[in-house]
């Protein structure tokens, strides 16, 4: 007994030392992660920048402490800022020790306007005088549209090249629904709001099939004009080799047909750099990554004026208050409202850049957003910058902005409400659980998902839904100054592009971000100031402290995982905490 006691001890005792032992070094690793993260990088002679594009493209990054410790266990999958991207292409330019950017193509989950936004920039680098080459196995469709801005496209002799046009494949859950026994209870307005056919069809409407037609199309122009122009190829001749599918030909005859310049293995292409900025094959290639340029200083003085031009990234699905893993990723109105009302009465902030990228979502959370945003004008300018999306409840919360810009391929519009109520009585029924209710008064049930709505019930929720069009309608008026008849003519909850919103009179200018600073910095009338972005990132620590393993494990390593589908994993996980009236476009557009 007395040697057990002994042994047990010495385990316990072990077990402890390394628990501390392992929390120290734990802690010196992260810490040393934190102080590298934050050291300034030195720019060497004849660099080049590496845009190595393998992950997921997302408005603004946040630091992730979790994902740091995921980094020590070899988890390869990476989410890039399209801020940091943008801010990184601009420094390069201006910092005459990087002789040009090297972009390697792999693999990029975002949408054509982000990729025209960054195409853009690449342009702009080009002016310069430094090169910017391309390199990939295989090239994806959207990253050899990105990639065709290139001085050089470069391609694996055994890769190809995804050229193939633009489709939209929408998932239905009619049948599914109807197999489990559960009616989705639909009450809208606008003959193209098409948010709500996946749960009450088994395809598309006419109507919506003409507008996704309409909008593909003006994208597929937006990316054939864009690759005409940089690899003088005529357009014609490249819808003709989107239906020939030269992917499935040897790369030679995609050399052939001018889509990309040379056959080279991956291994070759340092040395293909090396001679572009005239170094020996034997000397060492100095190569900045996006990390590295983040940490690079701007060649700009620092400005003392103590005027600030603020950029409000408003990023997500629209939803009333925290909670879910879906509203901490997105746009909770609670917050915004809270955050616009200090950049109103932040006397040094004398512009506001409101950054939207949004599908919508919540018609409630929308309308109080779109009064703090009115607030706000009052006492300041206020720009909108269209990302992917500004759609429904994203074009809701941007139509009272002085100015509104957006891409070319943005979606925007949908001016349109929806209701959405299960009814699970049939699966209740099959699974034999029944209820019983007693009441005071008539509706004093209402809501009651193990029964279909009464007409009376039906009326009051179509009622509410008219009454929320009507208001959204006069919204958009008021902040486009113009009458309701002419918004009801191109709302109907109907998509258009960033490209023929412009011409409806529903966005003001085409382009991106930038495009909207310099509205923003014209409109402010100050000489100096300083771009600063909110809502404020967290530092490591904080985020350590704030987030919630469970909402990690949901929203990351699902992510990692189910790579396109996790976005329709998200959808049935979170029907529960949609709100009743939703503004917002198809909750899955599967626009590739």
């Amino acid at each position: 007994m007395k040697d057990f006691l002994k042994f047990t001890l010495a385990t316990v005792t072990g077990i402890i030392l390394s628990s501390i032992v392992l929390f120290i070094i734990g802690m010196v690793t992260l810490f040393g992660i934190m102080a590298a993260s934050d050291t300034e990088t030195i720019v060497k002679k004849n660099s080049v920048m590496i845009l190595d594009l393998n992950g997921t493209l997302v408005e603004r990054t946040q630091e992730d402490p979790l994902g740091i410790l995921s980094q020590l266990f070899n988890d390869d999958s990476n989410t890039y800022g399209l801020d940091d991207i943008l801010s990184s292409i601009k420094k390069a330019k201006e910092n005459e020790d990087i002789k040009g950017i090297y972009l390697q193509a792999n693999s990029l989950g975002t949408s054509y306007a982000s990729l025209q936004e960054i195409r853009n920039a690449l342009l702009d680098f080009k002016e310069s005088g430094k090169f910017v080459i391309a390199y990939a196995d295989s090239y994806t469709q959207g990253l050899y549209y990105l990639s065709s801005a290139a001085d050089k496209v470069l391609l694996n002799p055994k890769g190809m090249i995804e050229w193939r046009g633009i489709a939209s494949t929408p998932l239905f859950y009619k049948d599914l629904l109807q197999k489990i026994g559960v009616e989705m209870q639909i009450f809208k307005v606008g003959t193209y709001k098409s948010a709500v056919e996946p749960f009450i069809a088994t395809e598309m409407s006419p109507a919506n099939r003409e507008q996704v037609t309409t909008f593909i199309s003006s994208i597929w122009s937006q990316v054939t004009e864009g690759v005409s122009a940089s690899r003088n190829i005529p357009v014609d001749s490249l819808k003709a080799y989107a239906d020939r599918m030269l992917m499935f030909y040897p790369a030679e005859e995609s050399v052939r047909c001018g889509l990309a310049d040379t056959l080279v293995y991956r291994n070759d292409v340092r040395d293909y750099l090396k001679r572009l900025v005239d170094i020996d094959e034997d000397d060492n290639l100095s190569l900045l990554g996006l990390g590295d340029m983040i940490n690079v200083r701007k060649n700009v003085p620092k400005d003392k004026s103590g005027n600030i031009i603020a950029v409000y990234y408003a990023s997500g699905e629209i939803t009333d208050y925290p909670g879910s893993a879906t509203s901490e990723e997105g746009i909770v109105g609670s917050k915004v409202i809270r955050d616009l009302r200090k950049l109103k009465d932040n006397d040094d902030v004398k512009a506001v850049v409101l950054r939207v990228n949004s599908p919508g979502g919540s018609a409630f959370a929308s309308e109080q957003i779109w009064y703090a945003v009115k607030e706000l004008k009052t006492k300041k300018p206020v720009i909108v910058s269209m990302g992917d999306y500004a759609a429904s409840g994203g074009y809701y919360i941007s139509c009272g902005a002085d100015t509104i810009v957006a891409e070319p391929t943005t979606l925007t519009g949908s001016i349109g409400i929806f209701g959405m109520v299960p009814n699970v009585k049939e699966l209740t029924d099959k699974i034999g659980l029944s209820y019983d209710v007693v009441k005071t008064n008539k509706y004093a049930d209402f809501g009651n998902i193990m029964r279909p709505f009464s007409e009376g019930e039906k009326a009051l929720l179509q009622m509410m839904v008219a009454e929320g069009y009507d208001t959204f309608i006069t919204r958009c008026a008021e902040g486009r100054h113009t009458t309701k008849e002419a918004i009801e003519k191109i709302a109907e909850g109907r998509v258009w592009t960033g490209e023929a919103a412009k011409e409806l009179g529903l966005v003001d200018e085409l382009g991106g971000i930038d495009k909207a600073l310099d509205i923003a910095v014209a409109k402010a009338r100050v000489g100096g100031y300083t771009i600063v972005s909110y809502p404020e990132k967290k530092d490591v620590l904080s985020s350590l402290l704030d987030t919630k393993p469970t909402n990690y494990v949901e929203s990351q390593l699902l992510k990692s995982k189910l790579g396109e589908y996790y976005r329709q994993f998200g959808l049935l996980t979170n029907l529960k905490e949609q709100s009743m009236i939703q503004a917002r476009v198809p909750f899955e557009l599967n626009i590739k």
